[in-house]
């Protein structure tokens, strides 16, 4: 299958402050604040959704299309997305903005001060999926994650349109994007992922219940963290997927994108949703042990290891031709 992921694509730029943030605050000064902390580390991470997704894609040989916008910066992460088999040709490139950037500082009891600059993810809106397509020779799912919410509403529309299938992700932006907006984005995905909390946020927003929503859609795909993931159809029962097994518990950033880029890659083999939810799960495991949404390292081996041992002999016979 040709894959294309759309969302956005940012660096994070990480801070720990050894100090605490309320020791450095004068209460009858709060409303002239002037803050300065000295900072003793600063981690730099590539991350963004879209990007995440395809990193973790690109280990499997897949070769996605990461569709986003970026600024003239890109140019080393696009190095390292090329490095990594990820498709960075249709990634569009402002002429006026930054790529996105999160930059969080964090105290020694763990408070945060955070800012996200959103910068070129707005200029998203003005890539068409069509032209996409037409470079890369066709496309067989359109992943549509957290971006500019016009571009995202804008892609589903698309999609539609063209009769290209498409999976909807809004996850963070949910809380950004109105009803309708929602609504436009989900009807007739092929896909619709989200975690127990996005689930009934996007029930919220739209109105639509639990039944209105597996309606719409072909499979609901809800990751439950620790408790693994659910997959939901209209008239079947739900299947849950265990979590799989976890050696040693590191950051759990970037795990979502991970198990999306495990479960495309199996469906894009063929295999049930059972063993795409697997798959995921192994994958997102990957990423829990390591540090940093793009810095884990997953192998044929080491994959078929971890679902051999969560999931049984079975399930890794099924996943060992495809790796």
């Amino acid at each position: 299958m040709r894959i294309a992921v759309a969302g956005s694509i940012a660096t994070d730029h990480l801070m720990s402050f050894e100090g605490r943030f309320a020791e450095q605050i004068i209460p009858d000064q709060i409303q002239q604040l002037s803050l300065s902390f000295l900072i003793d580390e600063l981690d730099v991470r590539r991350g963004g959704v879209a990007a995440n997704i395809c990193f973790g894609m690109g280990g499997f040989g897949l070769a996605p299309v990461l569709v986003g916008a970026a600024g003239a910066d890109f140019e080393d992460y696009r190095a390292w997305l090329d490095r990594h088999g990820v498709d960075t040709s249709a990634v569009y490139i402002s002429e006026l903005r930054h790529t996105a950037r999160f930059i969080c500082t964090t105290d020694r009891d763990q408070n945060q001060i955070a800012s996200f600059y959103a910068g070129a993810m707005a200029e998203a809106r003005n890539i068409e999926l069509q032209a996409v397509a037409e470079r890369v020779g066709g496309l067989d799912l359109v992943l549509i994650g957290a971006d500019d919410p016009l571009a995202m509403v804008r892609h589903s529309e698309e999609c539609r349109t063209r009769g290209i299938p498409f999976a909807a992700d809004p996850s963070q932006q949910l809380a950004r994007m109105e009803g309708p907006e929602v609504r436009t984005l989900i009807e007739g995905a092929t896909f619709l992922f989200g975690n127990e909390y996005e689930k009934a946020l996007a029930e919220q927003k739209t109105g639509w219940s639990d039944e209105d929503v597996l309606s719409r859609v072909g499979t609901r795909v809800t990751t439950l963290g620790a408790k693994g993931a659910r997959i939901d159809r209209e008239g079947e029962p739900a299947l849950h997927v265990p979590a799989a097994s976890v050696d040693h518990l590191v950051d759990p950033t970037g795990m979502g994108d991970a198990f999306r880029a495990g479960f495309l890659a199996a469906h894009s083999w063929g295999l049930s949703l059972e063993r795409a939810a697997q798959v995921g799960n192994a994958t997102a495991v990957h990423c829990l042990e390591a540090d940093g949404p793009q810095e884990y390292t997953m192998t044929g081996a080491s994959l078929l290891e971890r679902v051999e041992k969560s999931y049984g002999s079975a399930a890794a016979a099924e996943v060992r031709p495809f790796v």
